[in-house]
């Protein structure tokens, strides 16, 4: 326990020194003026402050008197704990009154009496370390809280991810595409989807493991985040070869030149296939279509058309892109067009 004694008396500090080392406390530390305690306790660099458990502070100094300094004091956050102790020489009720004010906990009449000097300290002590006690538990509890926020943001994170490959899953989909009609419903904005197939992957599966199928995906998945760059867009694994892309606030001209980017892109990995009966290479099949959302029952909707726009992609020989054209009245726009990529 550090106790810190101000007082400009020499004789008093010797005094009190005297008493409290006869009584066991080895750890006190006499200074002449508020001053020299502001020092001491940081005032200015609390990094640099000395932990002190207690203060004894003299009410009348020439350079500034103790309940001034012990306003000073407590107007520190990181000081406002400490216990202090004024010692006044008249047991003036005026006096009493502004050093309570100011932050004081306690008085004690000067001259000291033994006695009764130490049952203060003692008291004030007890007081001291329960309060240190119960910040200890408070920042426990803190430090604790923030740790089970940090684990369920991770778990959230987690949770919201395709297990093999990173990017998000099918229940994430589904959170954010609700999000985002609602949003485009909102801000009278389009919205577009784009569904995505690697062709015969079973054949690829089958052929070369399910090993070298996880890393096609992964390679894939890797891609088509590459690709759709900017913050609001959103790649996912809809199913097991099938990937589903949220494309807020583009028309369905922008949604097929990403889907087109996408489909050159795959077919430029140069994964090979040599079990495919349509091309040498790993090669993508794309459905889009677009909607300006007025009603929330059309949501699923413009699933359901991207969906037949992939559908419509593989009939037509796969490895290319195939947008929705007819679809839902006031629900996807009529415009839809057929890109079929060369061979």
């Amino acid at each position: 326990m550090n106790i810190l004694i101000v007082d400009d008396s020499p004789l008093n500090r010797y005094s009190l020194h005297k008493i409290l080392k006869e009584a066991g406390y080895a750890s006190v530390i006499l200074v002449s003026s508020p001053f020299e305690a502001f020092s001491l306790l940081g005032f200015h660099k609390p990094e640099e402050a000395i932990k002190i458990d207690l203060i004894l502070m003299k009410t009348i100094m020439p350079e500034m008197d103790g309940i001034e300094a012990c306003s000073q004091i407590k107007s520190r956050p990181h000081l406002q704990d400490i216990p202090i102790i004024m010692m006044t020489e008249q047991k003036h009720l005026g006096m009493l009154e502004a050093a309570f004010k100011a932050g004081a906990m306690d008085y004690i009449v000067m001259p000291v009496q033994k006695v009764e000097l130490l049952a203060r300290i003692r008291s004030a002590l007890v007081l001291k370390k329960e309060m240190d006690q119960r910040k200890a538990r408070e920042q426990e509890l803190l430090d604790l809280a923030a740790k089970l926020e940090a684990a369920n943001e991770q778990l959230r994170v987690q949770s919201s991810l395709d297990g093999l490959t990173g990017i998000a899953n099918r229940r994430h989909f589904e959170e954010y595409y609700g999000i985002e009609w609602k949003r485009a419903q909102r801000e009278k904005k389009p919205l577009s989807l784009i569904m995505a197939d690697i062709d015969v992957f079973k054949l690829y599966n089958d052929n070369y493991g399910h090993q070298a199928g996880d890393e096609c995906l992964k390679k894939i998945a890797a891609l088509l985040q590459r690709i759709t760059k900017r913050p609001g867009d959103l790649v996912a694994r809809y199913g097991g070869e099938e990937f589903v892309i949220v494309l807020p606030e583009t028309n369905l001209k922008g949604a097929i030149t990403v889907a087109e980017e996408i489909r050159a892109a795959v077919e430029a990995l140069a994964i090979p296939h040599a079990h495919s009966p349509f091309h040498k290479y790993v090669t993508i099949s794309l459905g889009v279509a677009m909607a300006e959302p007025k009603r929330e029952s059309c949501r699923e909707k413009l699933i359901e058309a991207a969906d037949q726009a992939l559908y419509r992609a593989k009939q037509n020989g796969r490895n290319q892109v195939y947008a929705a054209a007819d679809t839902v009245q006031n629900c996807v726009r009529e415009d839809g067009v057929k890109k079929d990529a060369p061979d």
